[in-house]
């Protein structure tokens, strides 16, 4: 995608069993169509990322004519929307009050390296559900494109460029959803709130998603998967693990203690509502958490637009 980050990374070779050809093969049908510049003594950074490039594979299973298909639209999409100037202008403030309606990042990765998000259904409270609808759906739609962004331009190349095993690349994240004490009027009143946001991942932000265990599901969820689980893929419906009251050995098994938060079974002191609280080697690389727009270059480290 135009303007995010020039992390360096390798191909997923190993990862996902996809040699550098393939990837290369890409490019080269990218750049012929004008979808895709290359490095050149004029511009040492390609107008994106191996990254990025090697998601969309992932999303259309290598099939390079089909995944060549689906980054046409979404180039398409974000020239529409002018996404990278949306994103350089988002006010700071307003960004903050979005992360309160959506997966948060905590600051802190799973064993492998992977951002962990969580979203917590129950804070989203009747009066934040009436600030939620007192917003035009263009403004909404503009907040989850630039907290996306957030997540692809900041977030994950932050966490590639952080020590991590296996040294493969990162470019998805790992979401717990809980679901405690959350009523089914609740869900039916958020249900196209949560549709646009998952559509959109899906659409634009192929393979974003790795593992997503959804926590404390009450008994009426089997109706509530019934209306989600068409706005997944069934790549995405593989990696959703449903899970009830007592996950801790399972999220244990993906999220080192230090690193999950107590409420979940683990020893961290974090919660929804939560700034980031950053990892010791974050905390090395990125000293005070931007509030507003920001990017991870690395040899550059964090980029703000203000």
């Amino acid at each position: 995608m135009t303007g995010q980050s020039s992390v360096s990374v390798h191909s997923d070779r190993g990862q996902n069993g996809v040699n550098d050809p393939v990837l290369e093969a890409f490019k080269s049908r990218l750049a012929s169509d004008g979808l895709y510049r290359p490095p050149t003594h004029h511009c040492t950074q390609a107008s994106h990322d191996d990254t990025t490039l090697m998601r969309f594979l992932r999303a259309r299973q290598y099939n390079i004519t089909n995944a060549q298909k689906k980054f046409a639209d979404s180039e398409a999409w974000r020239k529409r929307y002018d996404i990278d100037n949306l994103y350089k202008a988002f006010s700071p403030d307003e960004m903050q009050s979005a992360r309160r309606f959506y997966p948060r990042w905590t600051g802190r990765r799973d064993k492998r390296g992977l951002p962990l998000y969580i979203f917590r259904l129950a804070s989203l409270d009747e009066s934040l559900r009436k600030e939620l609808d007192a917003l035009s759906l263009e403004r909404r739609y503009q907040r989850i494109i630039v907290l996306h962004e957030t997540m692809t331009r900041f977030v994950l190349p932050l966490c590639n460029y952080l020590p991590h095993e296996p040294p493969t690349p990162v470019s998805s994240v790992v979401t717990i959803i809980d679901l405690e004490n959350v009523s089914f009027s609740a869900m039916w009143a958020l249900r196209s709130h949560l549709q646009q946001a998952s559509t959109m991942a899906t659409a634009h932000y192929p393979e974003t998603l790795d593992t997503t265990v959804v926590i404390n599901s009450p008994a009426f969820f089997p109706t509530i998967w019934g209306w989600i689980k068409g706005w997944f893929d069934e790549g995405t419906r593989r990696k959703i693990h449903v899970l009830g009251k007592n996950p801790g050995d399972f999220l244990r098994h993906l999220i080192a203690a230090e690193d999950l938060p107590a409420v979940y079974g683990g020893d961290l002191p974090w919660v929804f509502e939560d700034e980031p609280c950053l990892d010791s080697e974050a905390l090395k690389v990125v000293k005070v958490m931007p509030k507003g727009p920001a990017a991870f270059v690395e040899g550059q480290g964090v980029i703000t637009s203000t």
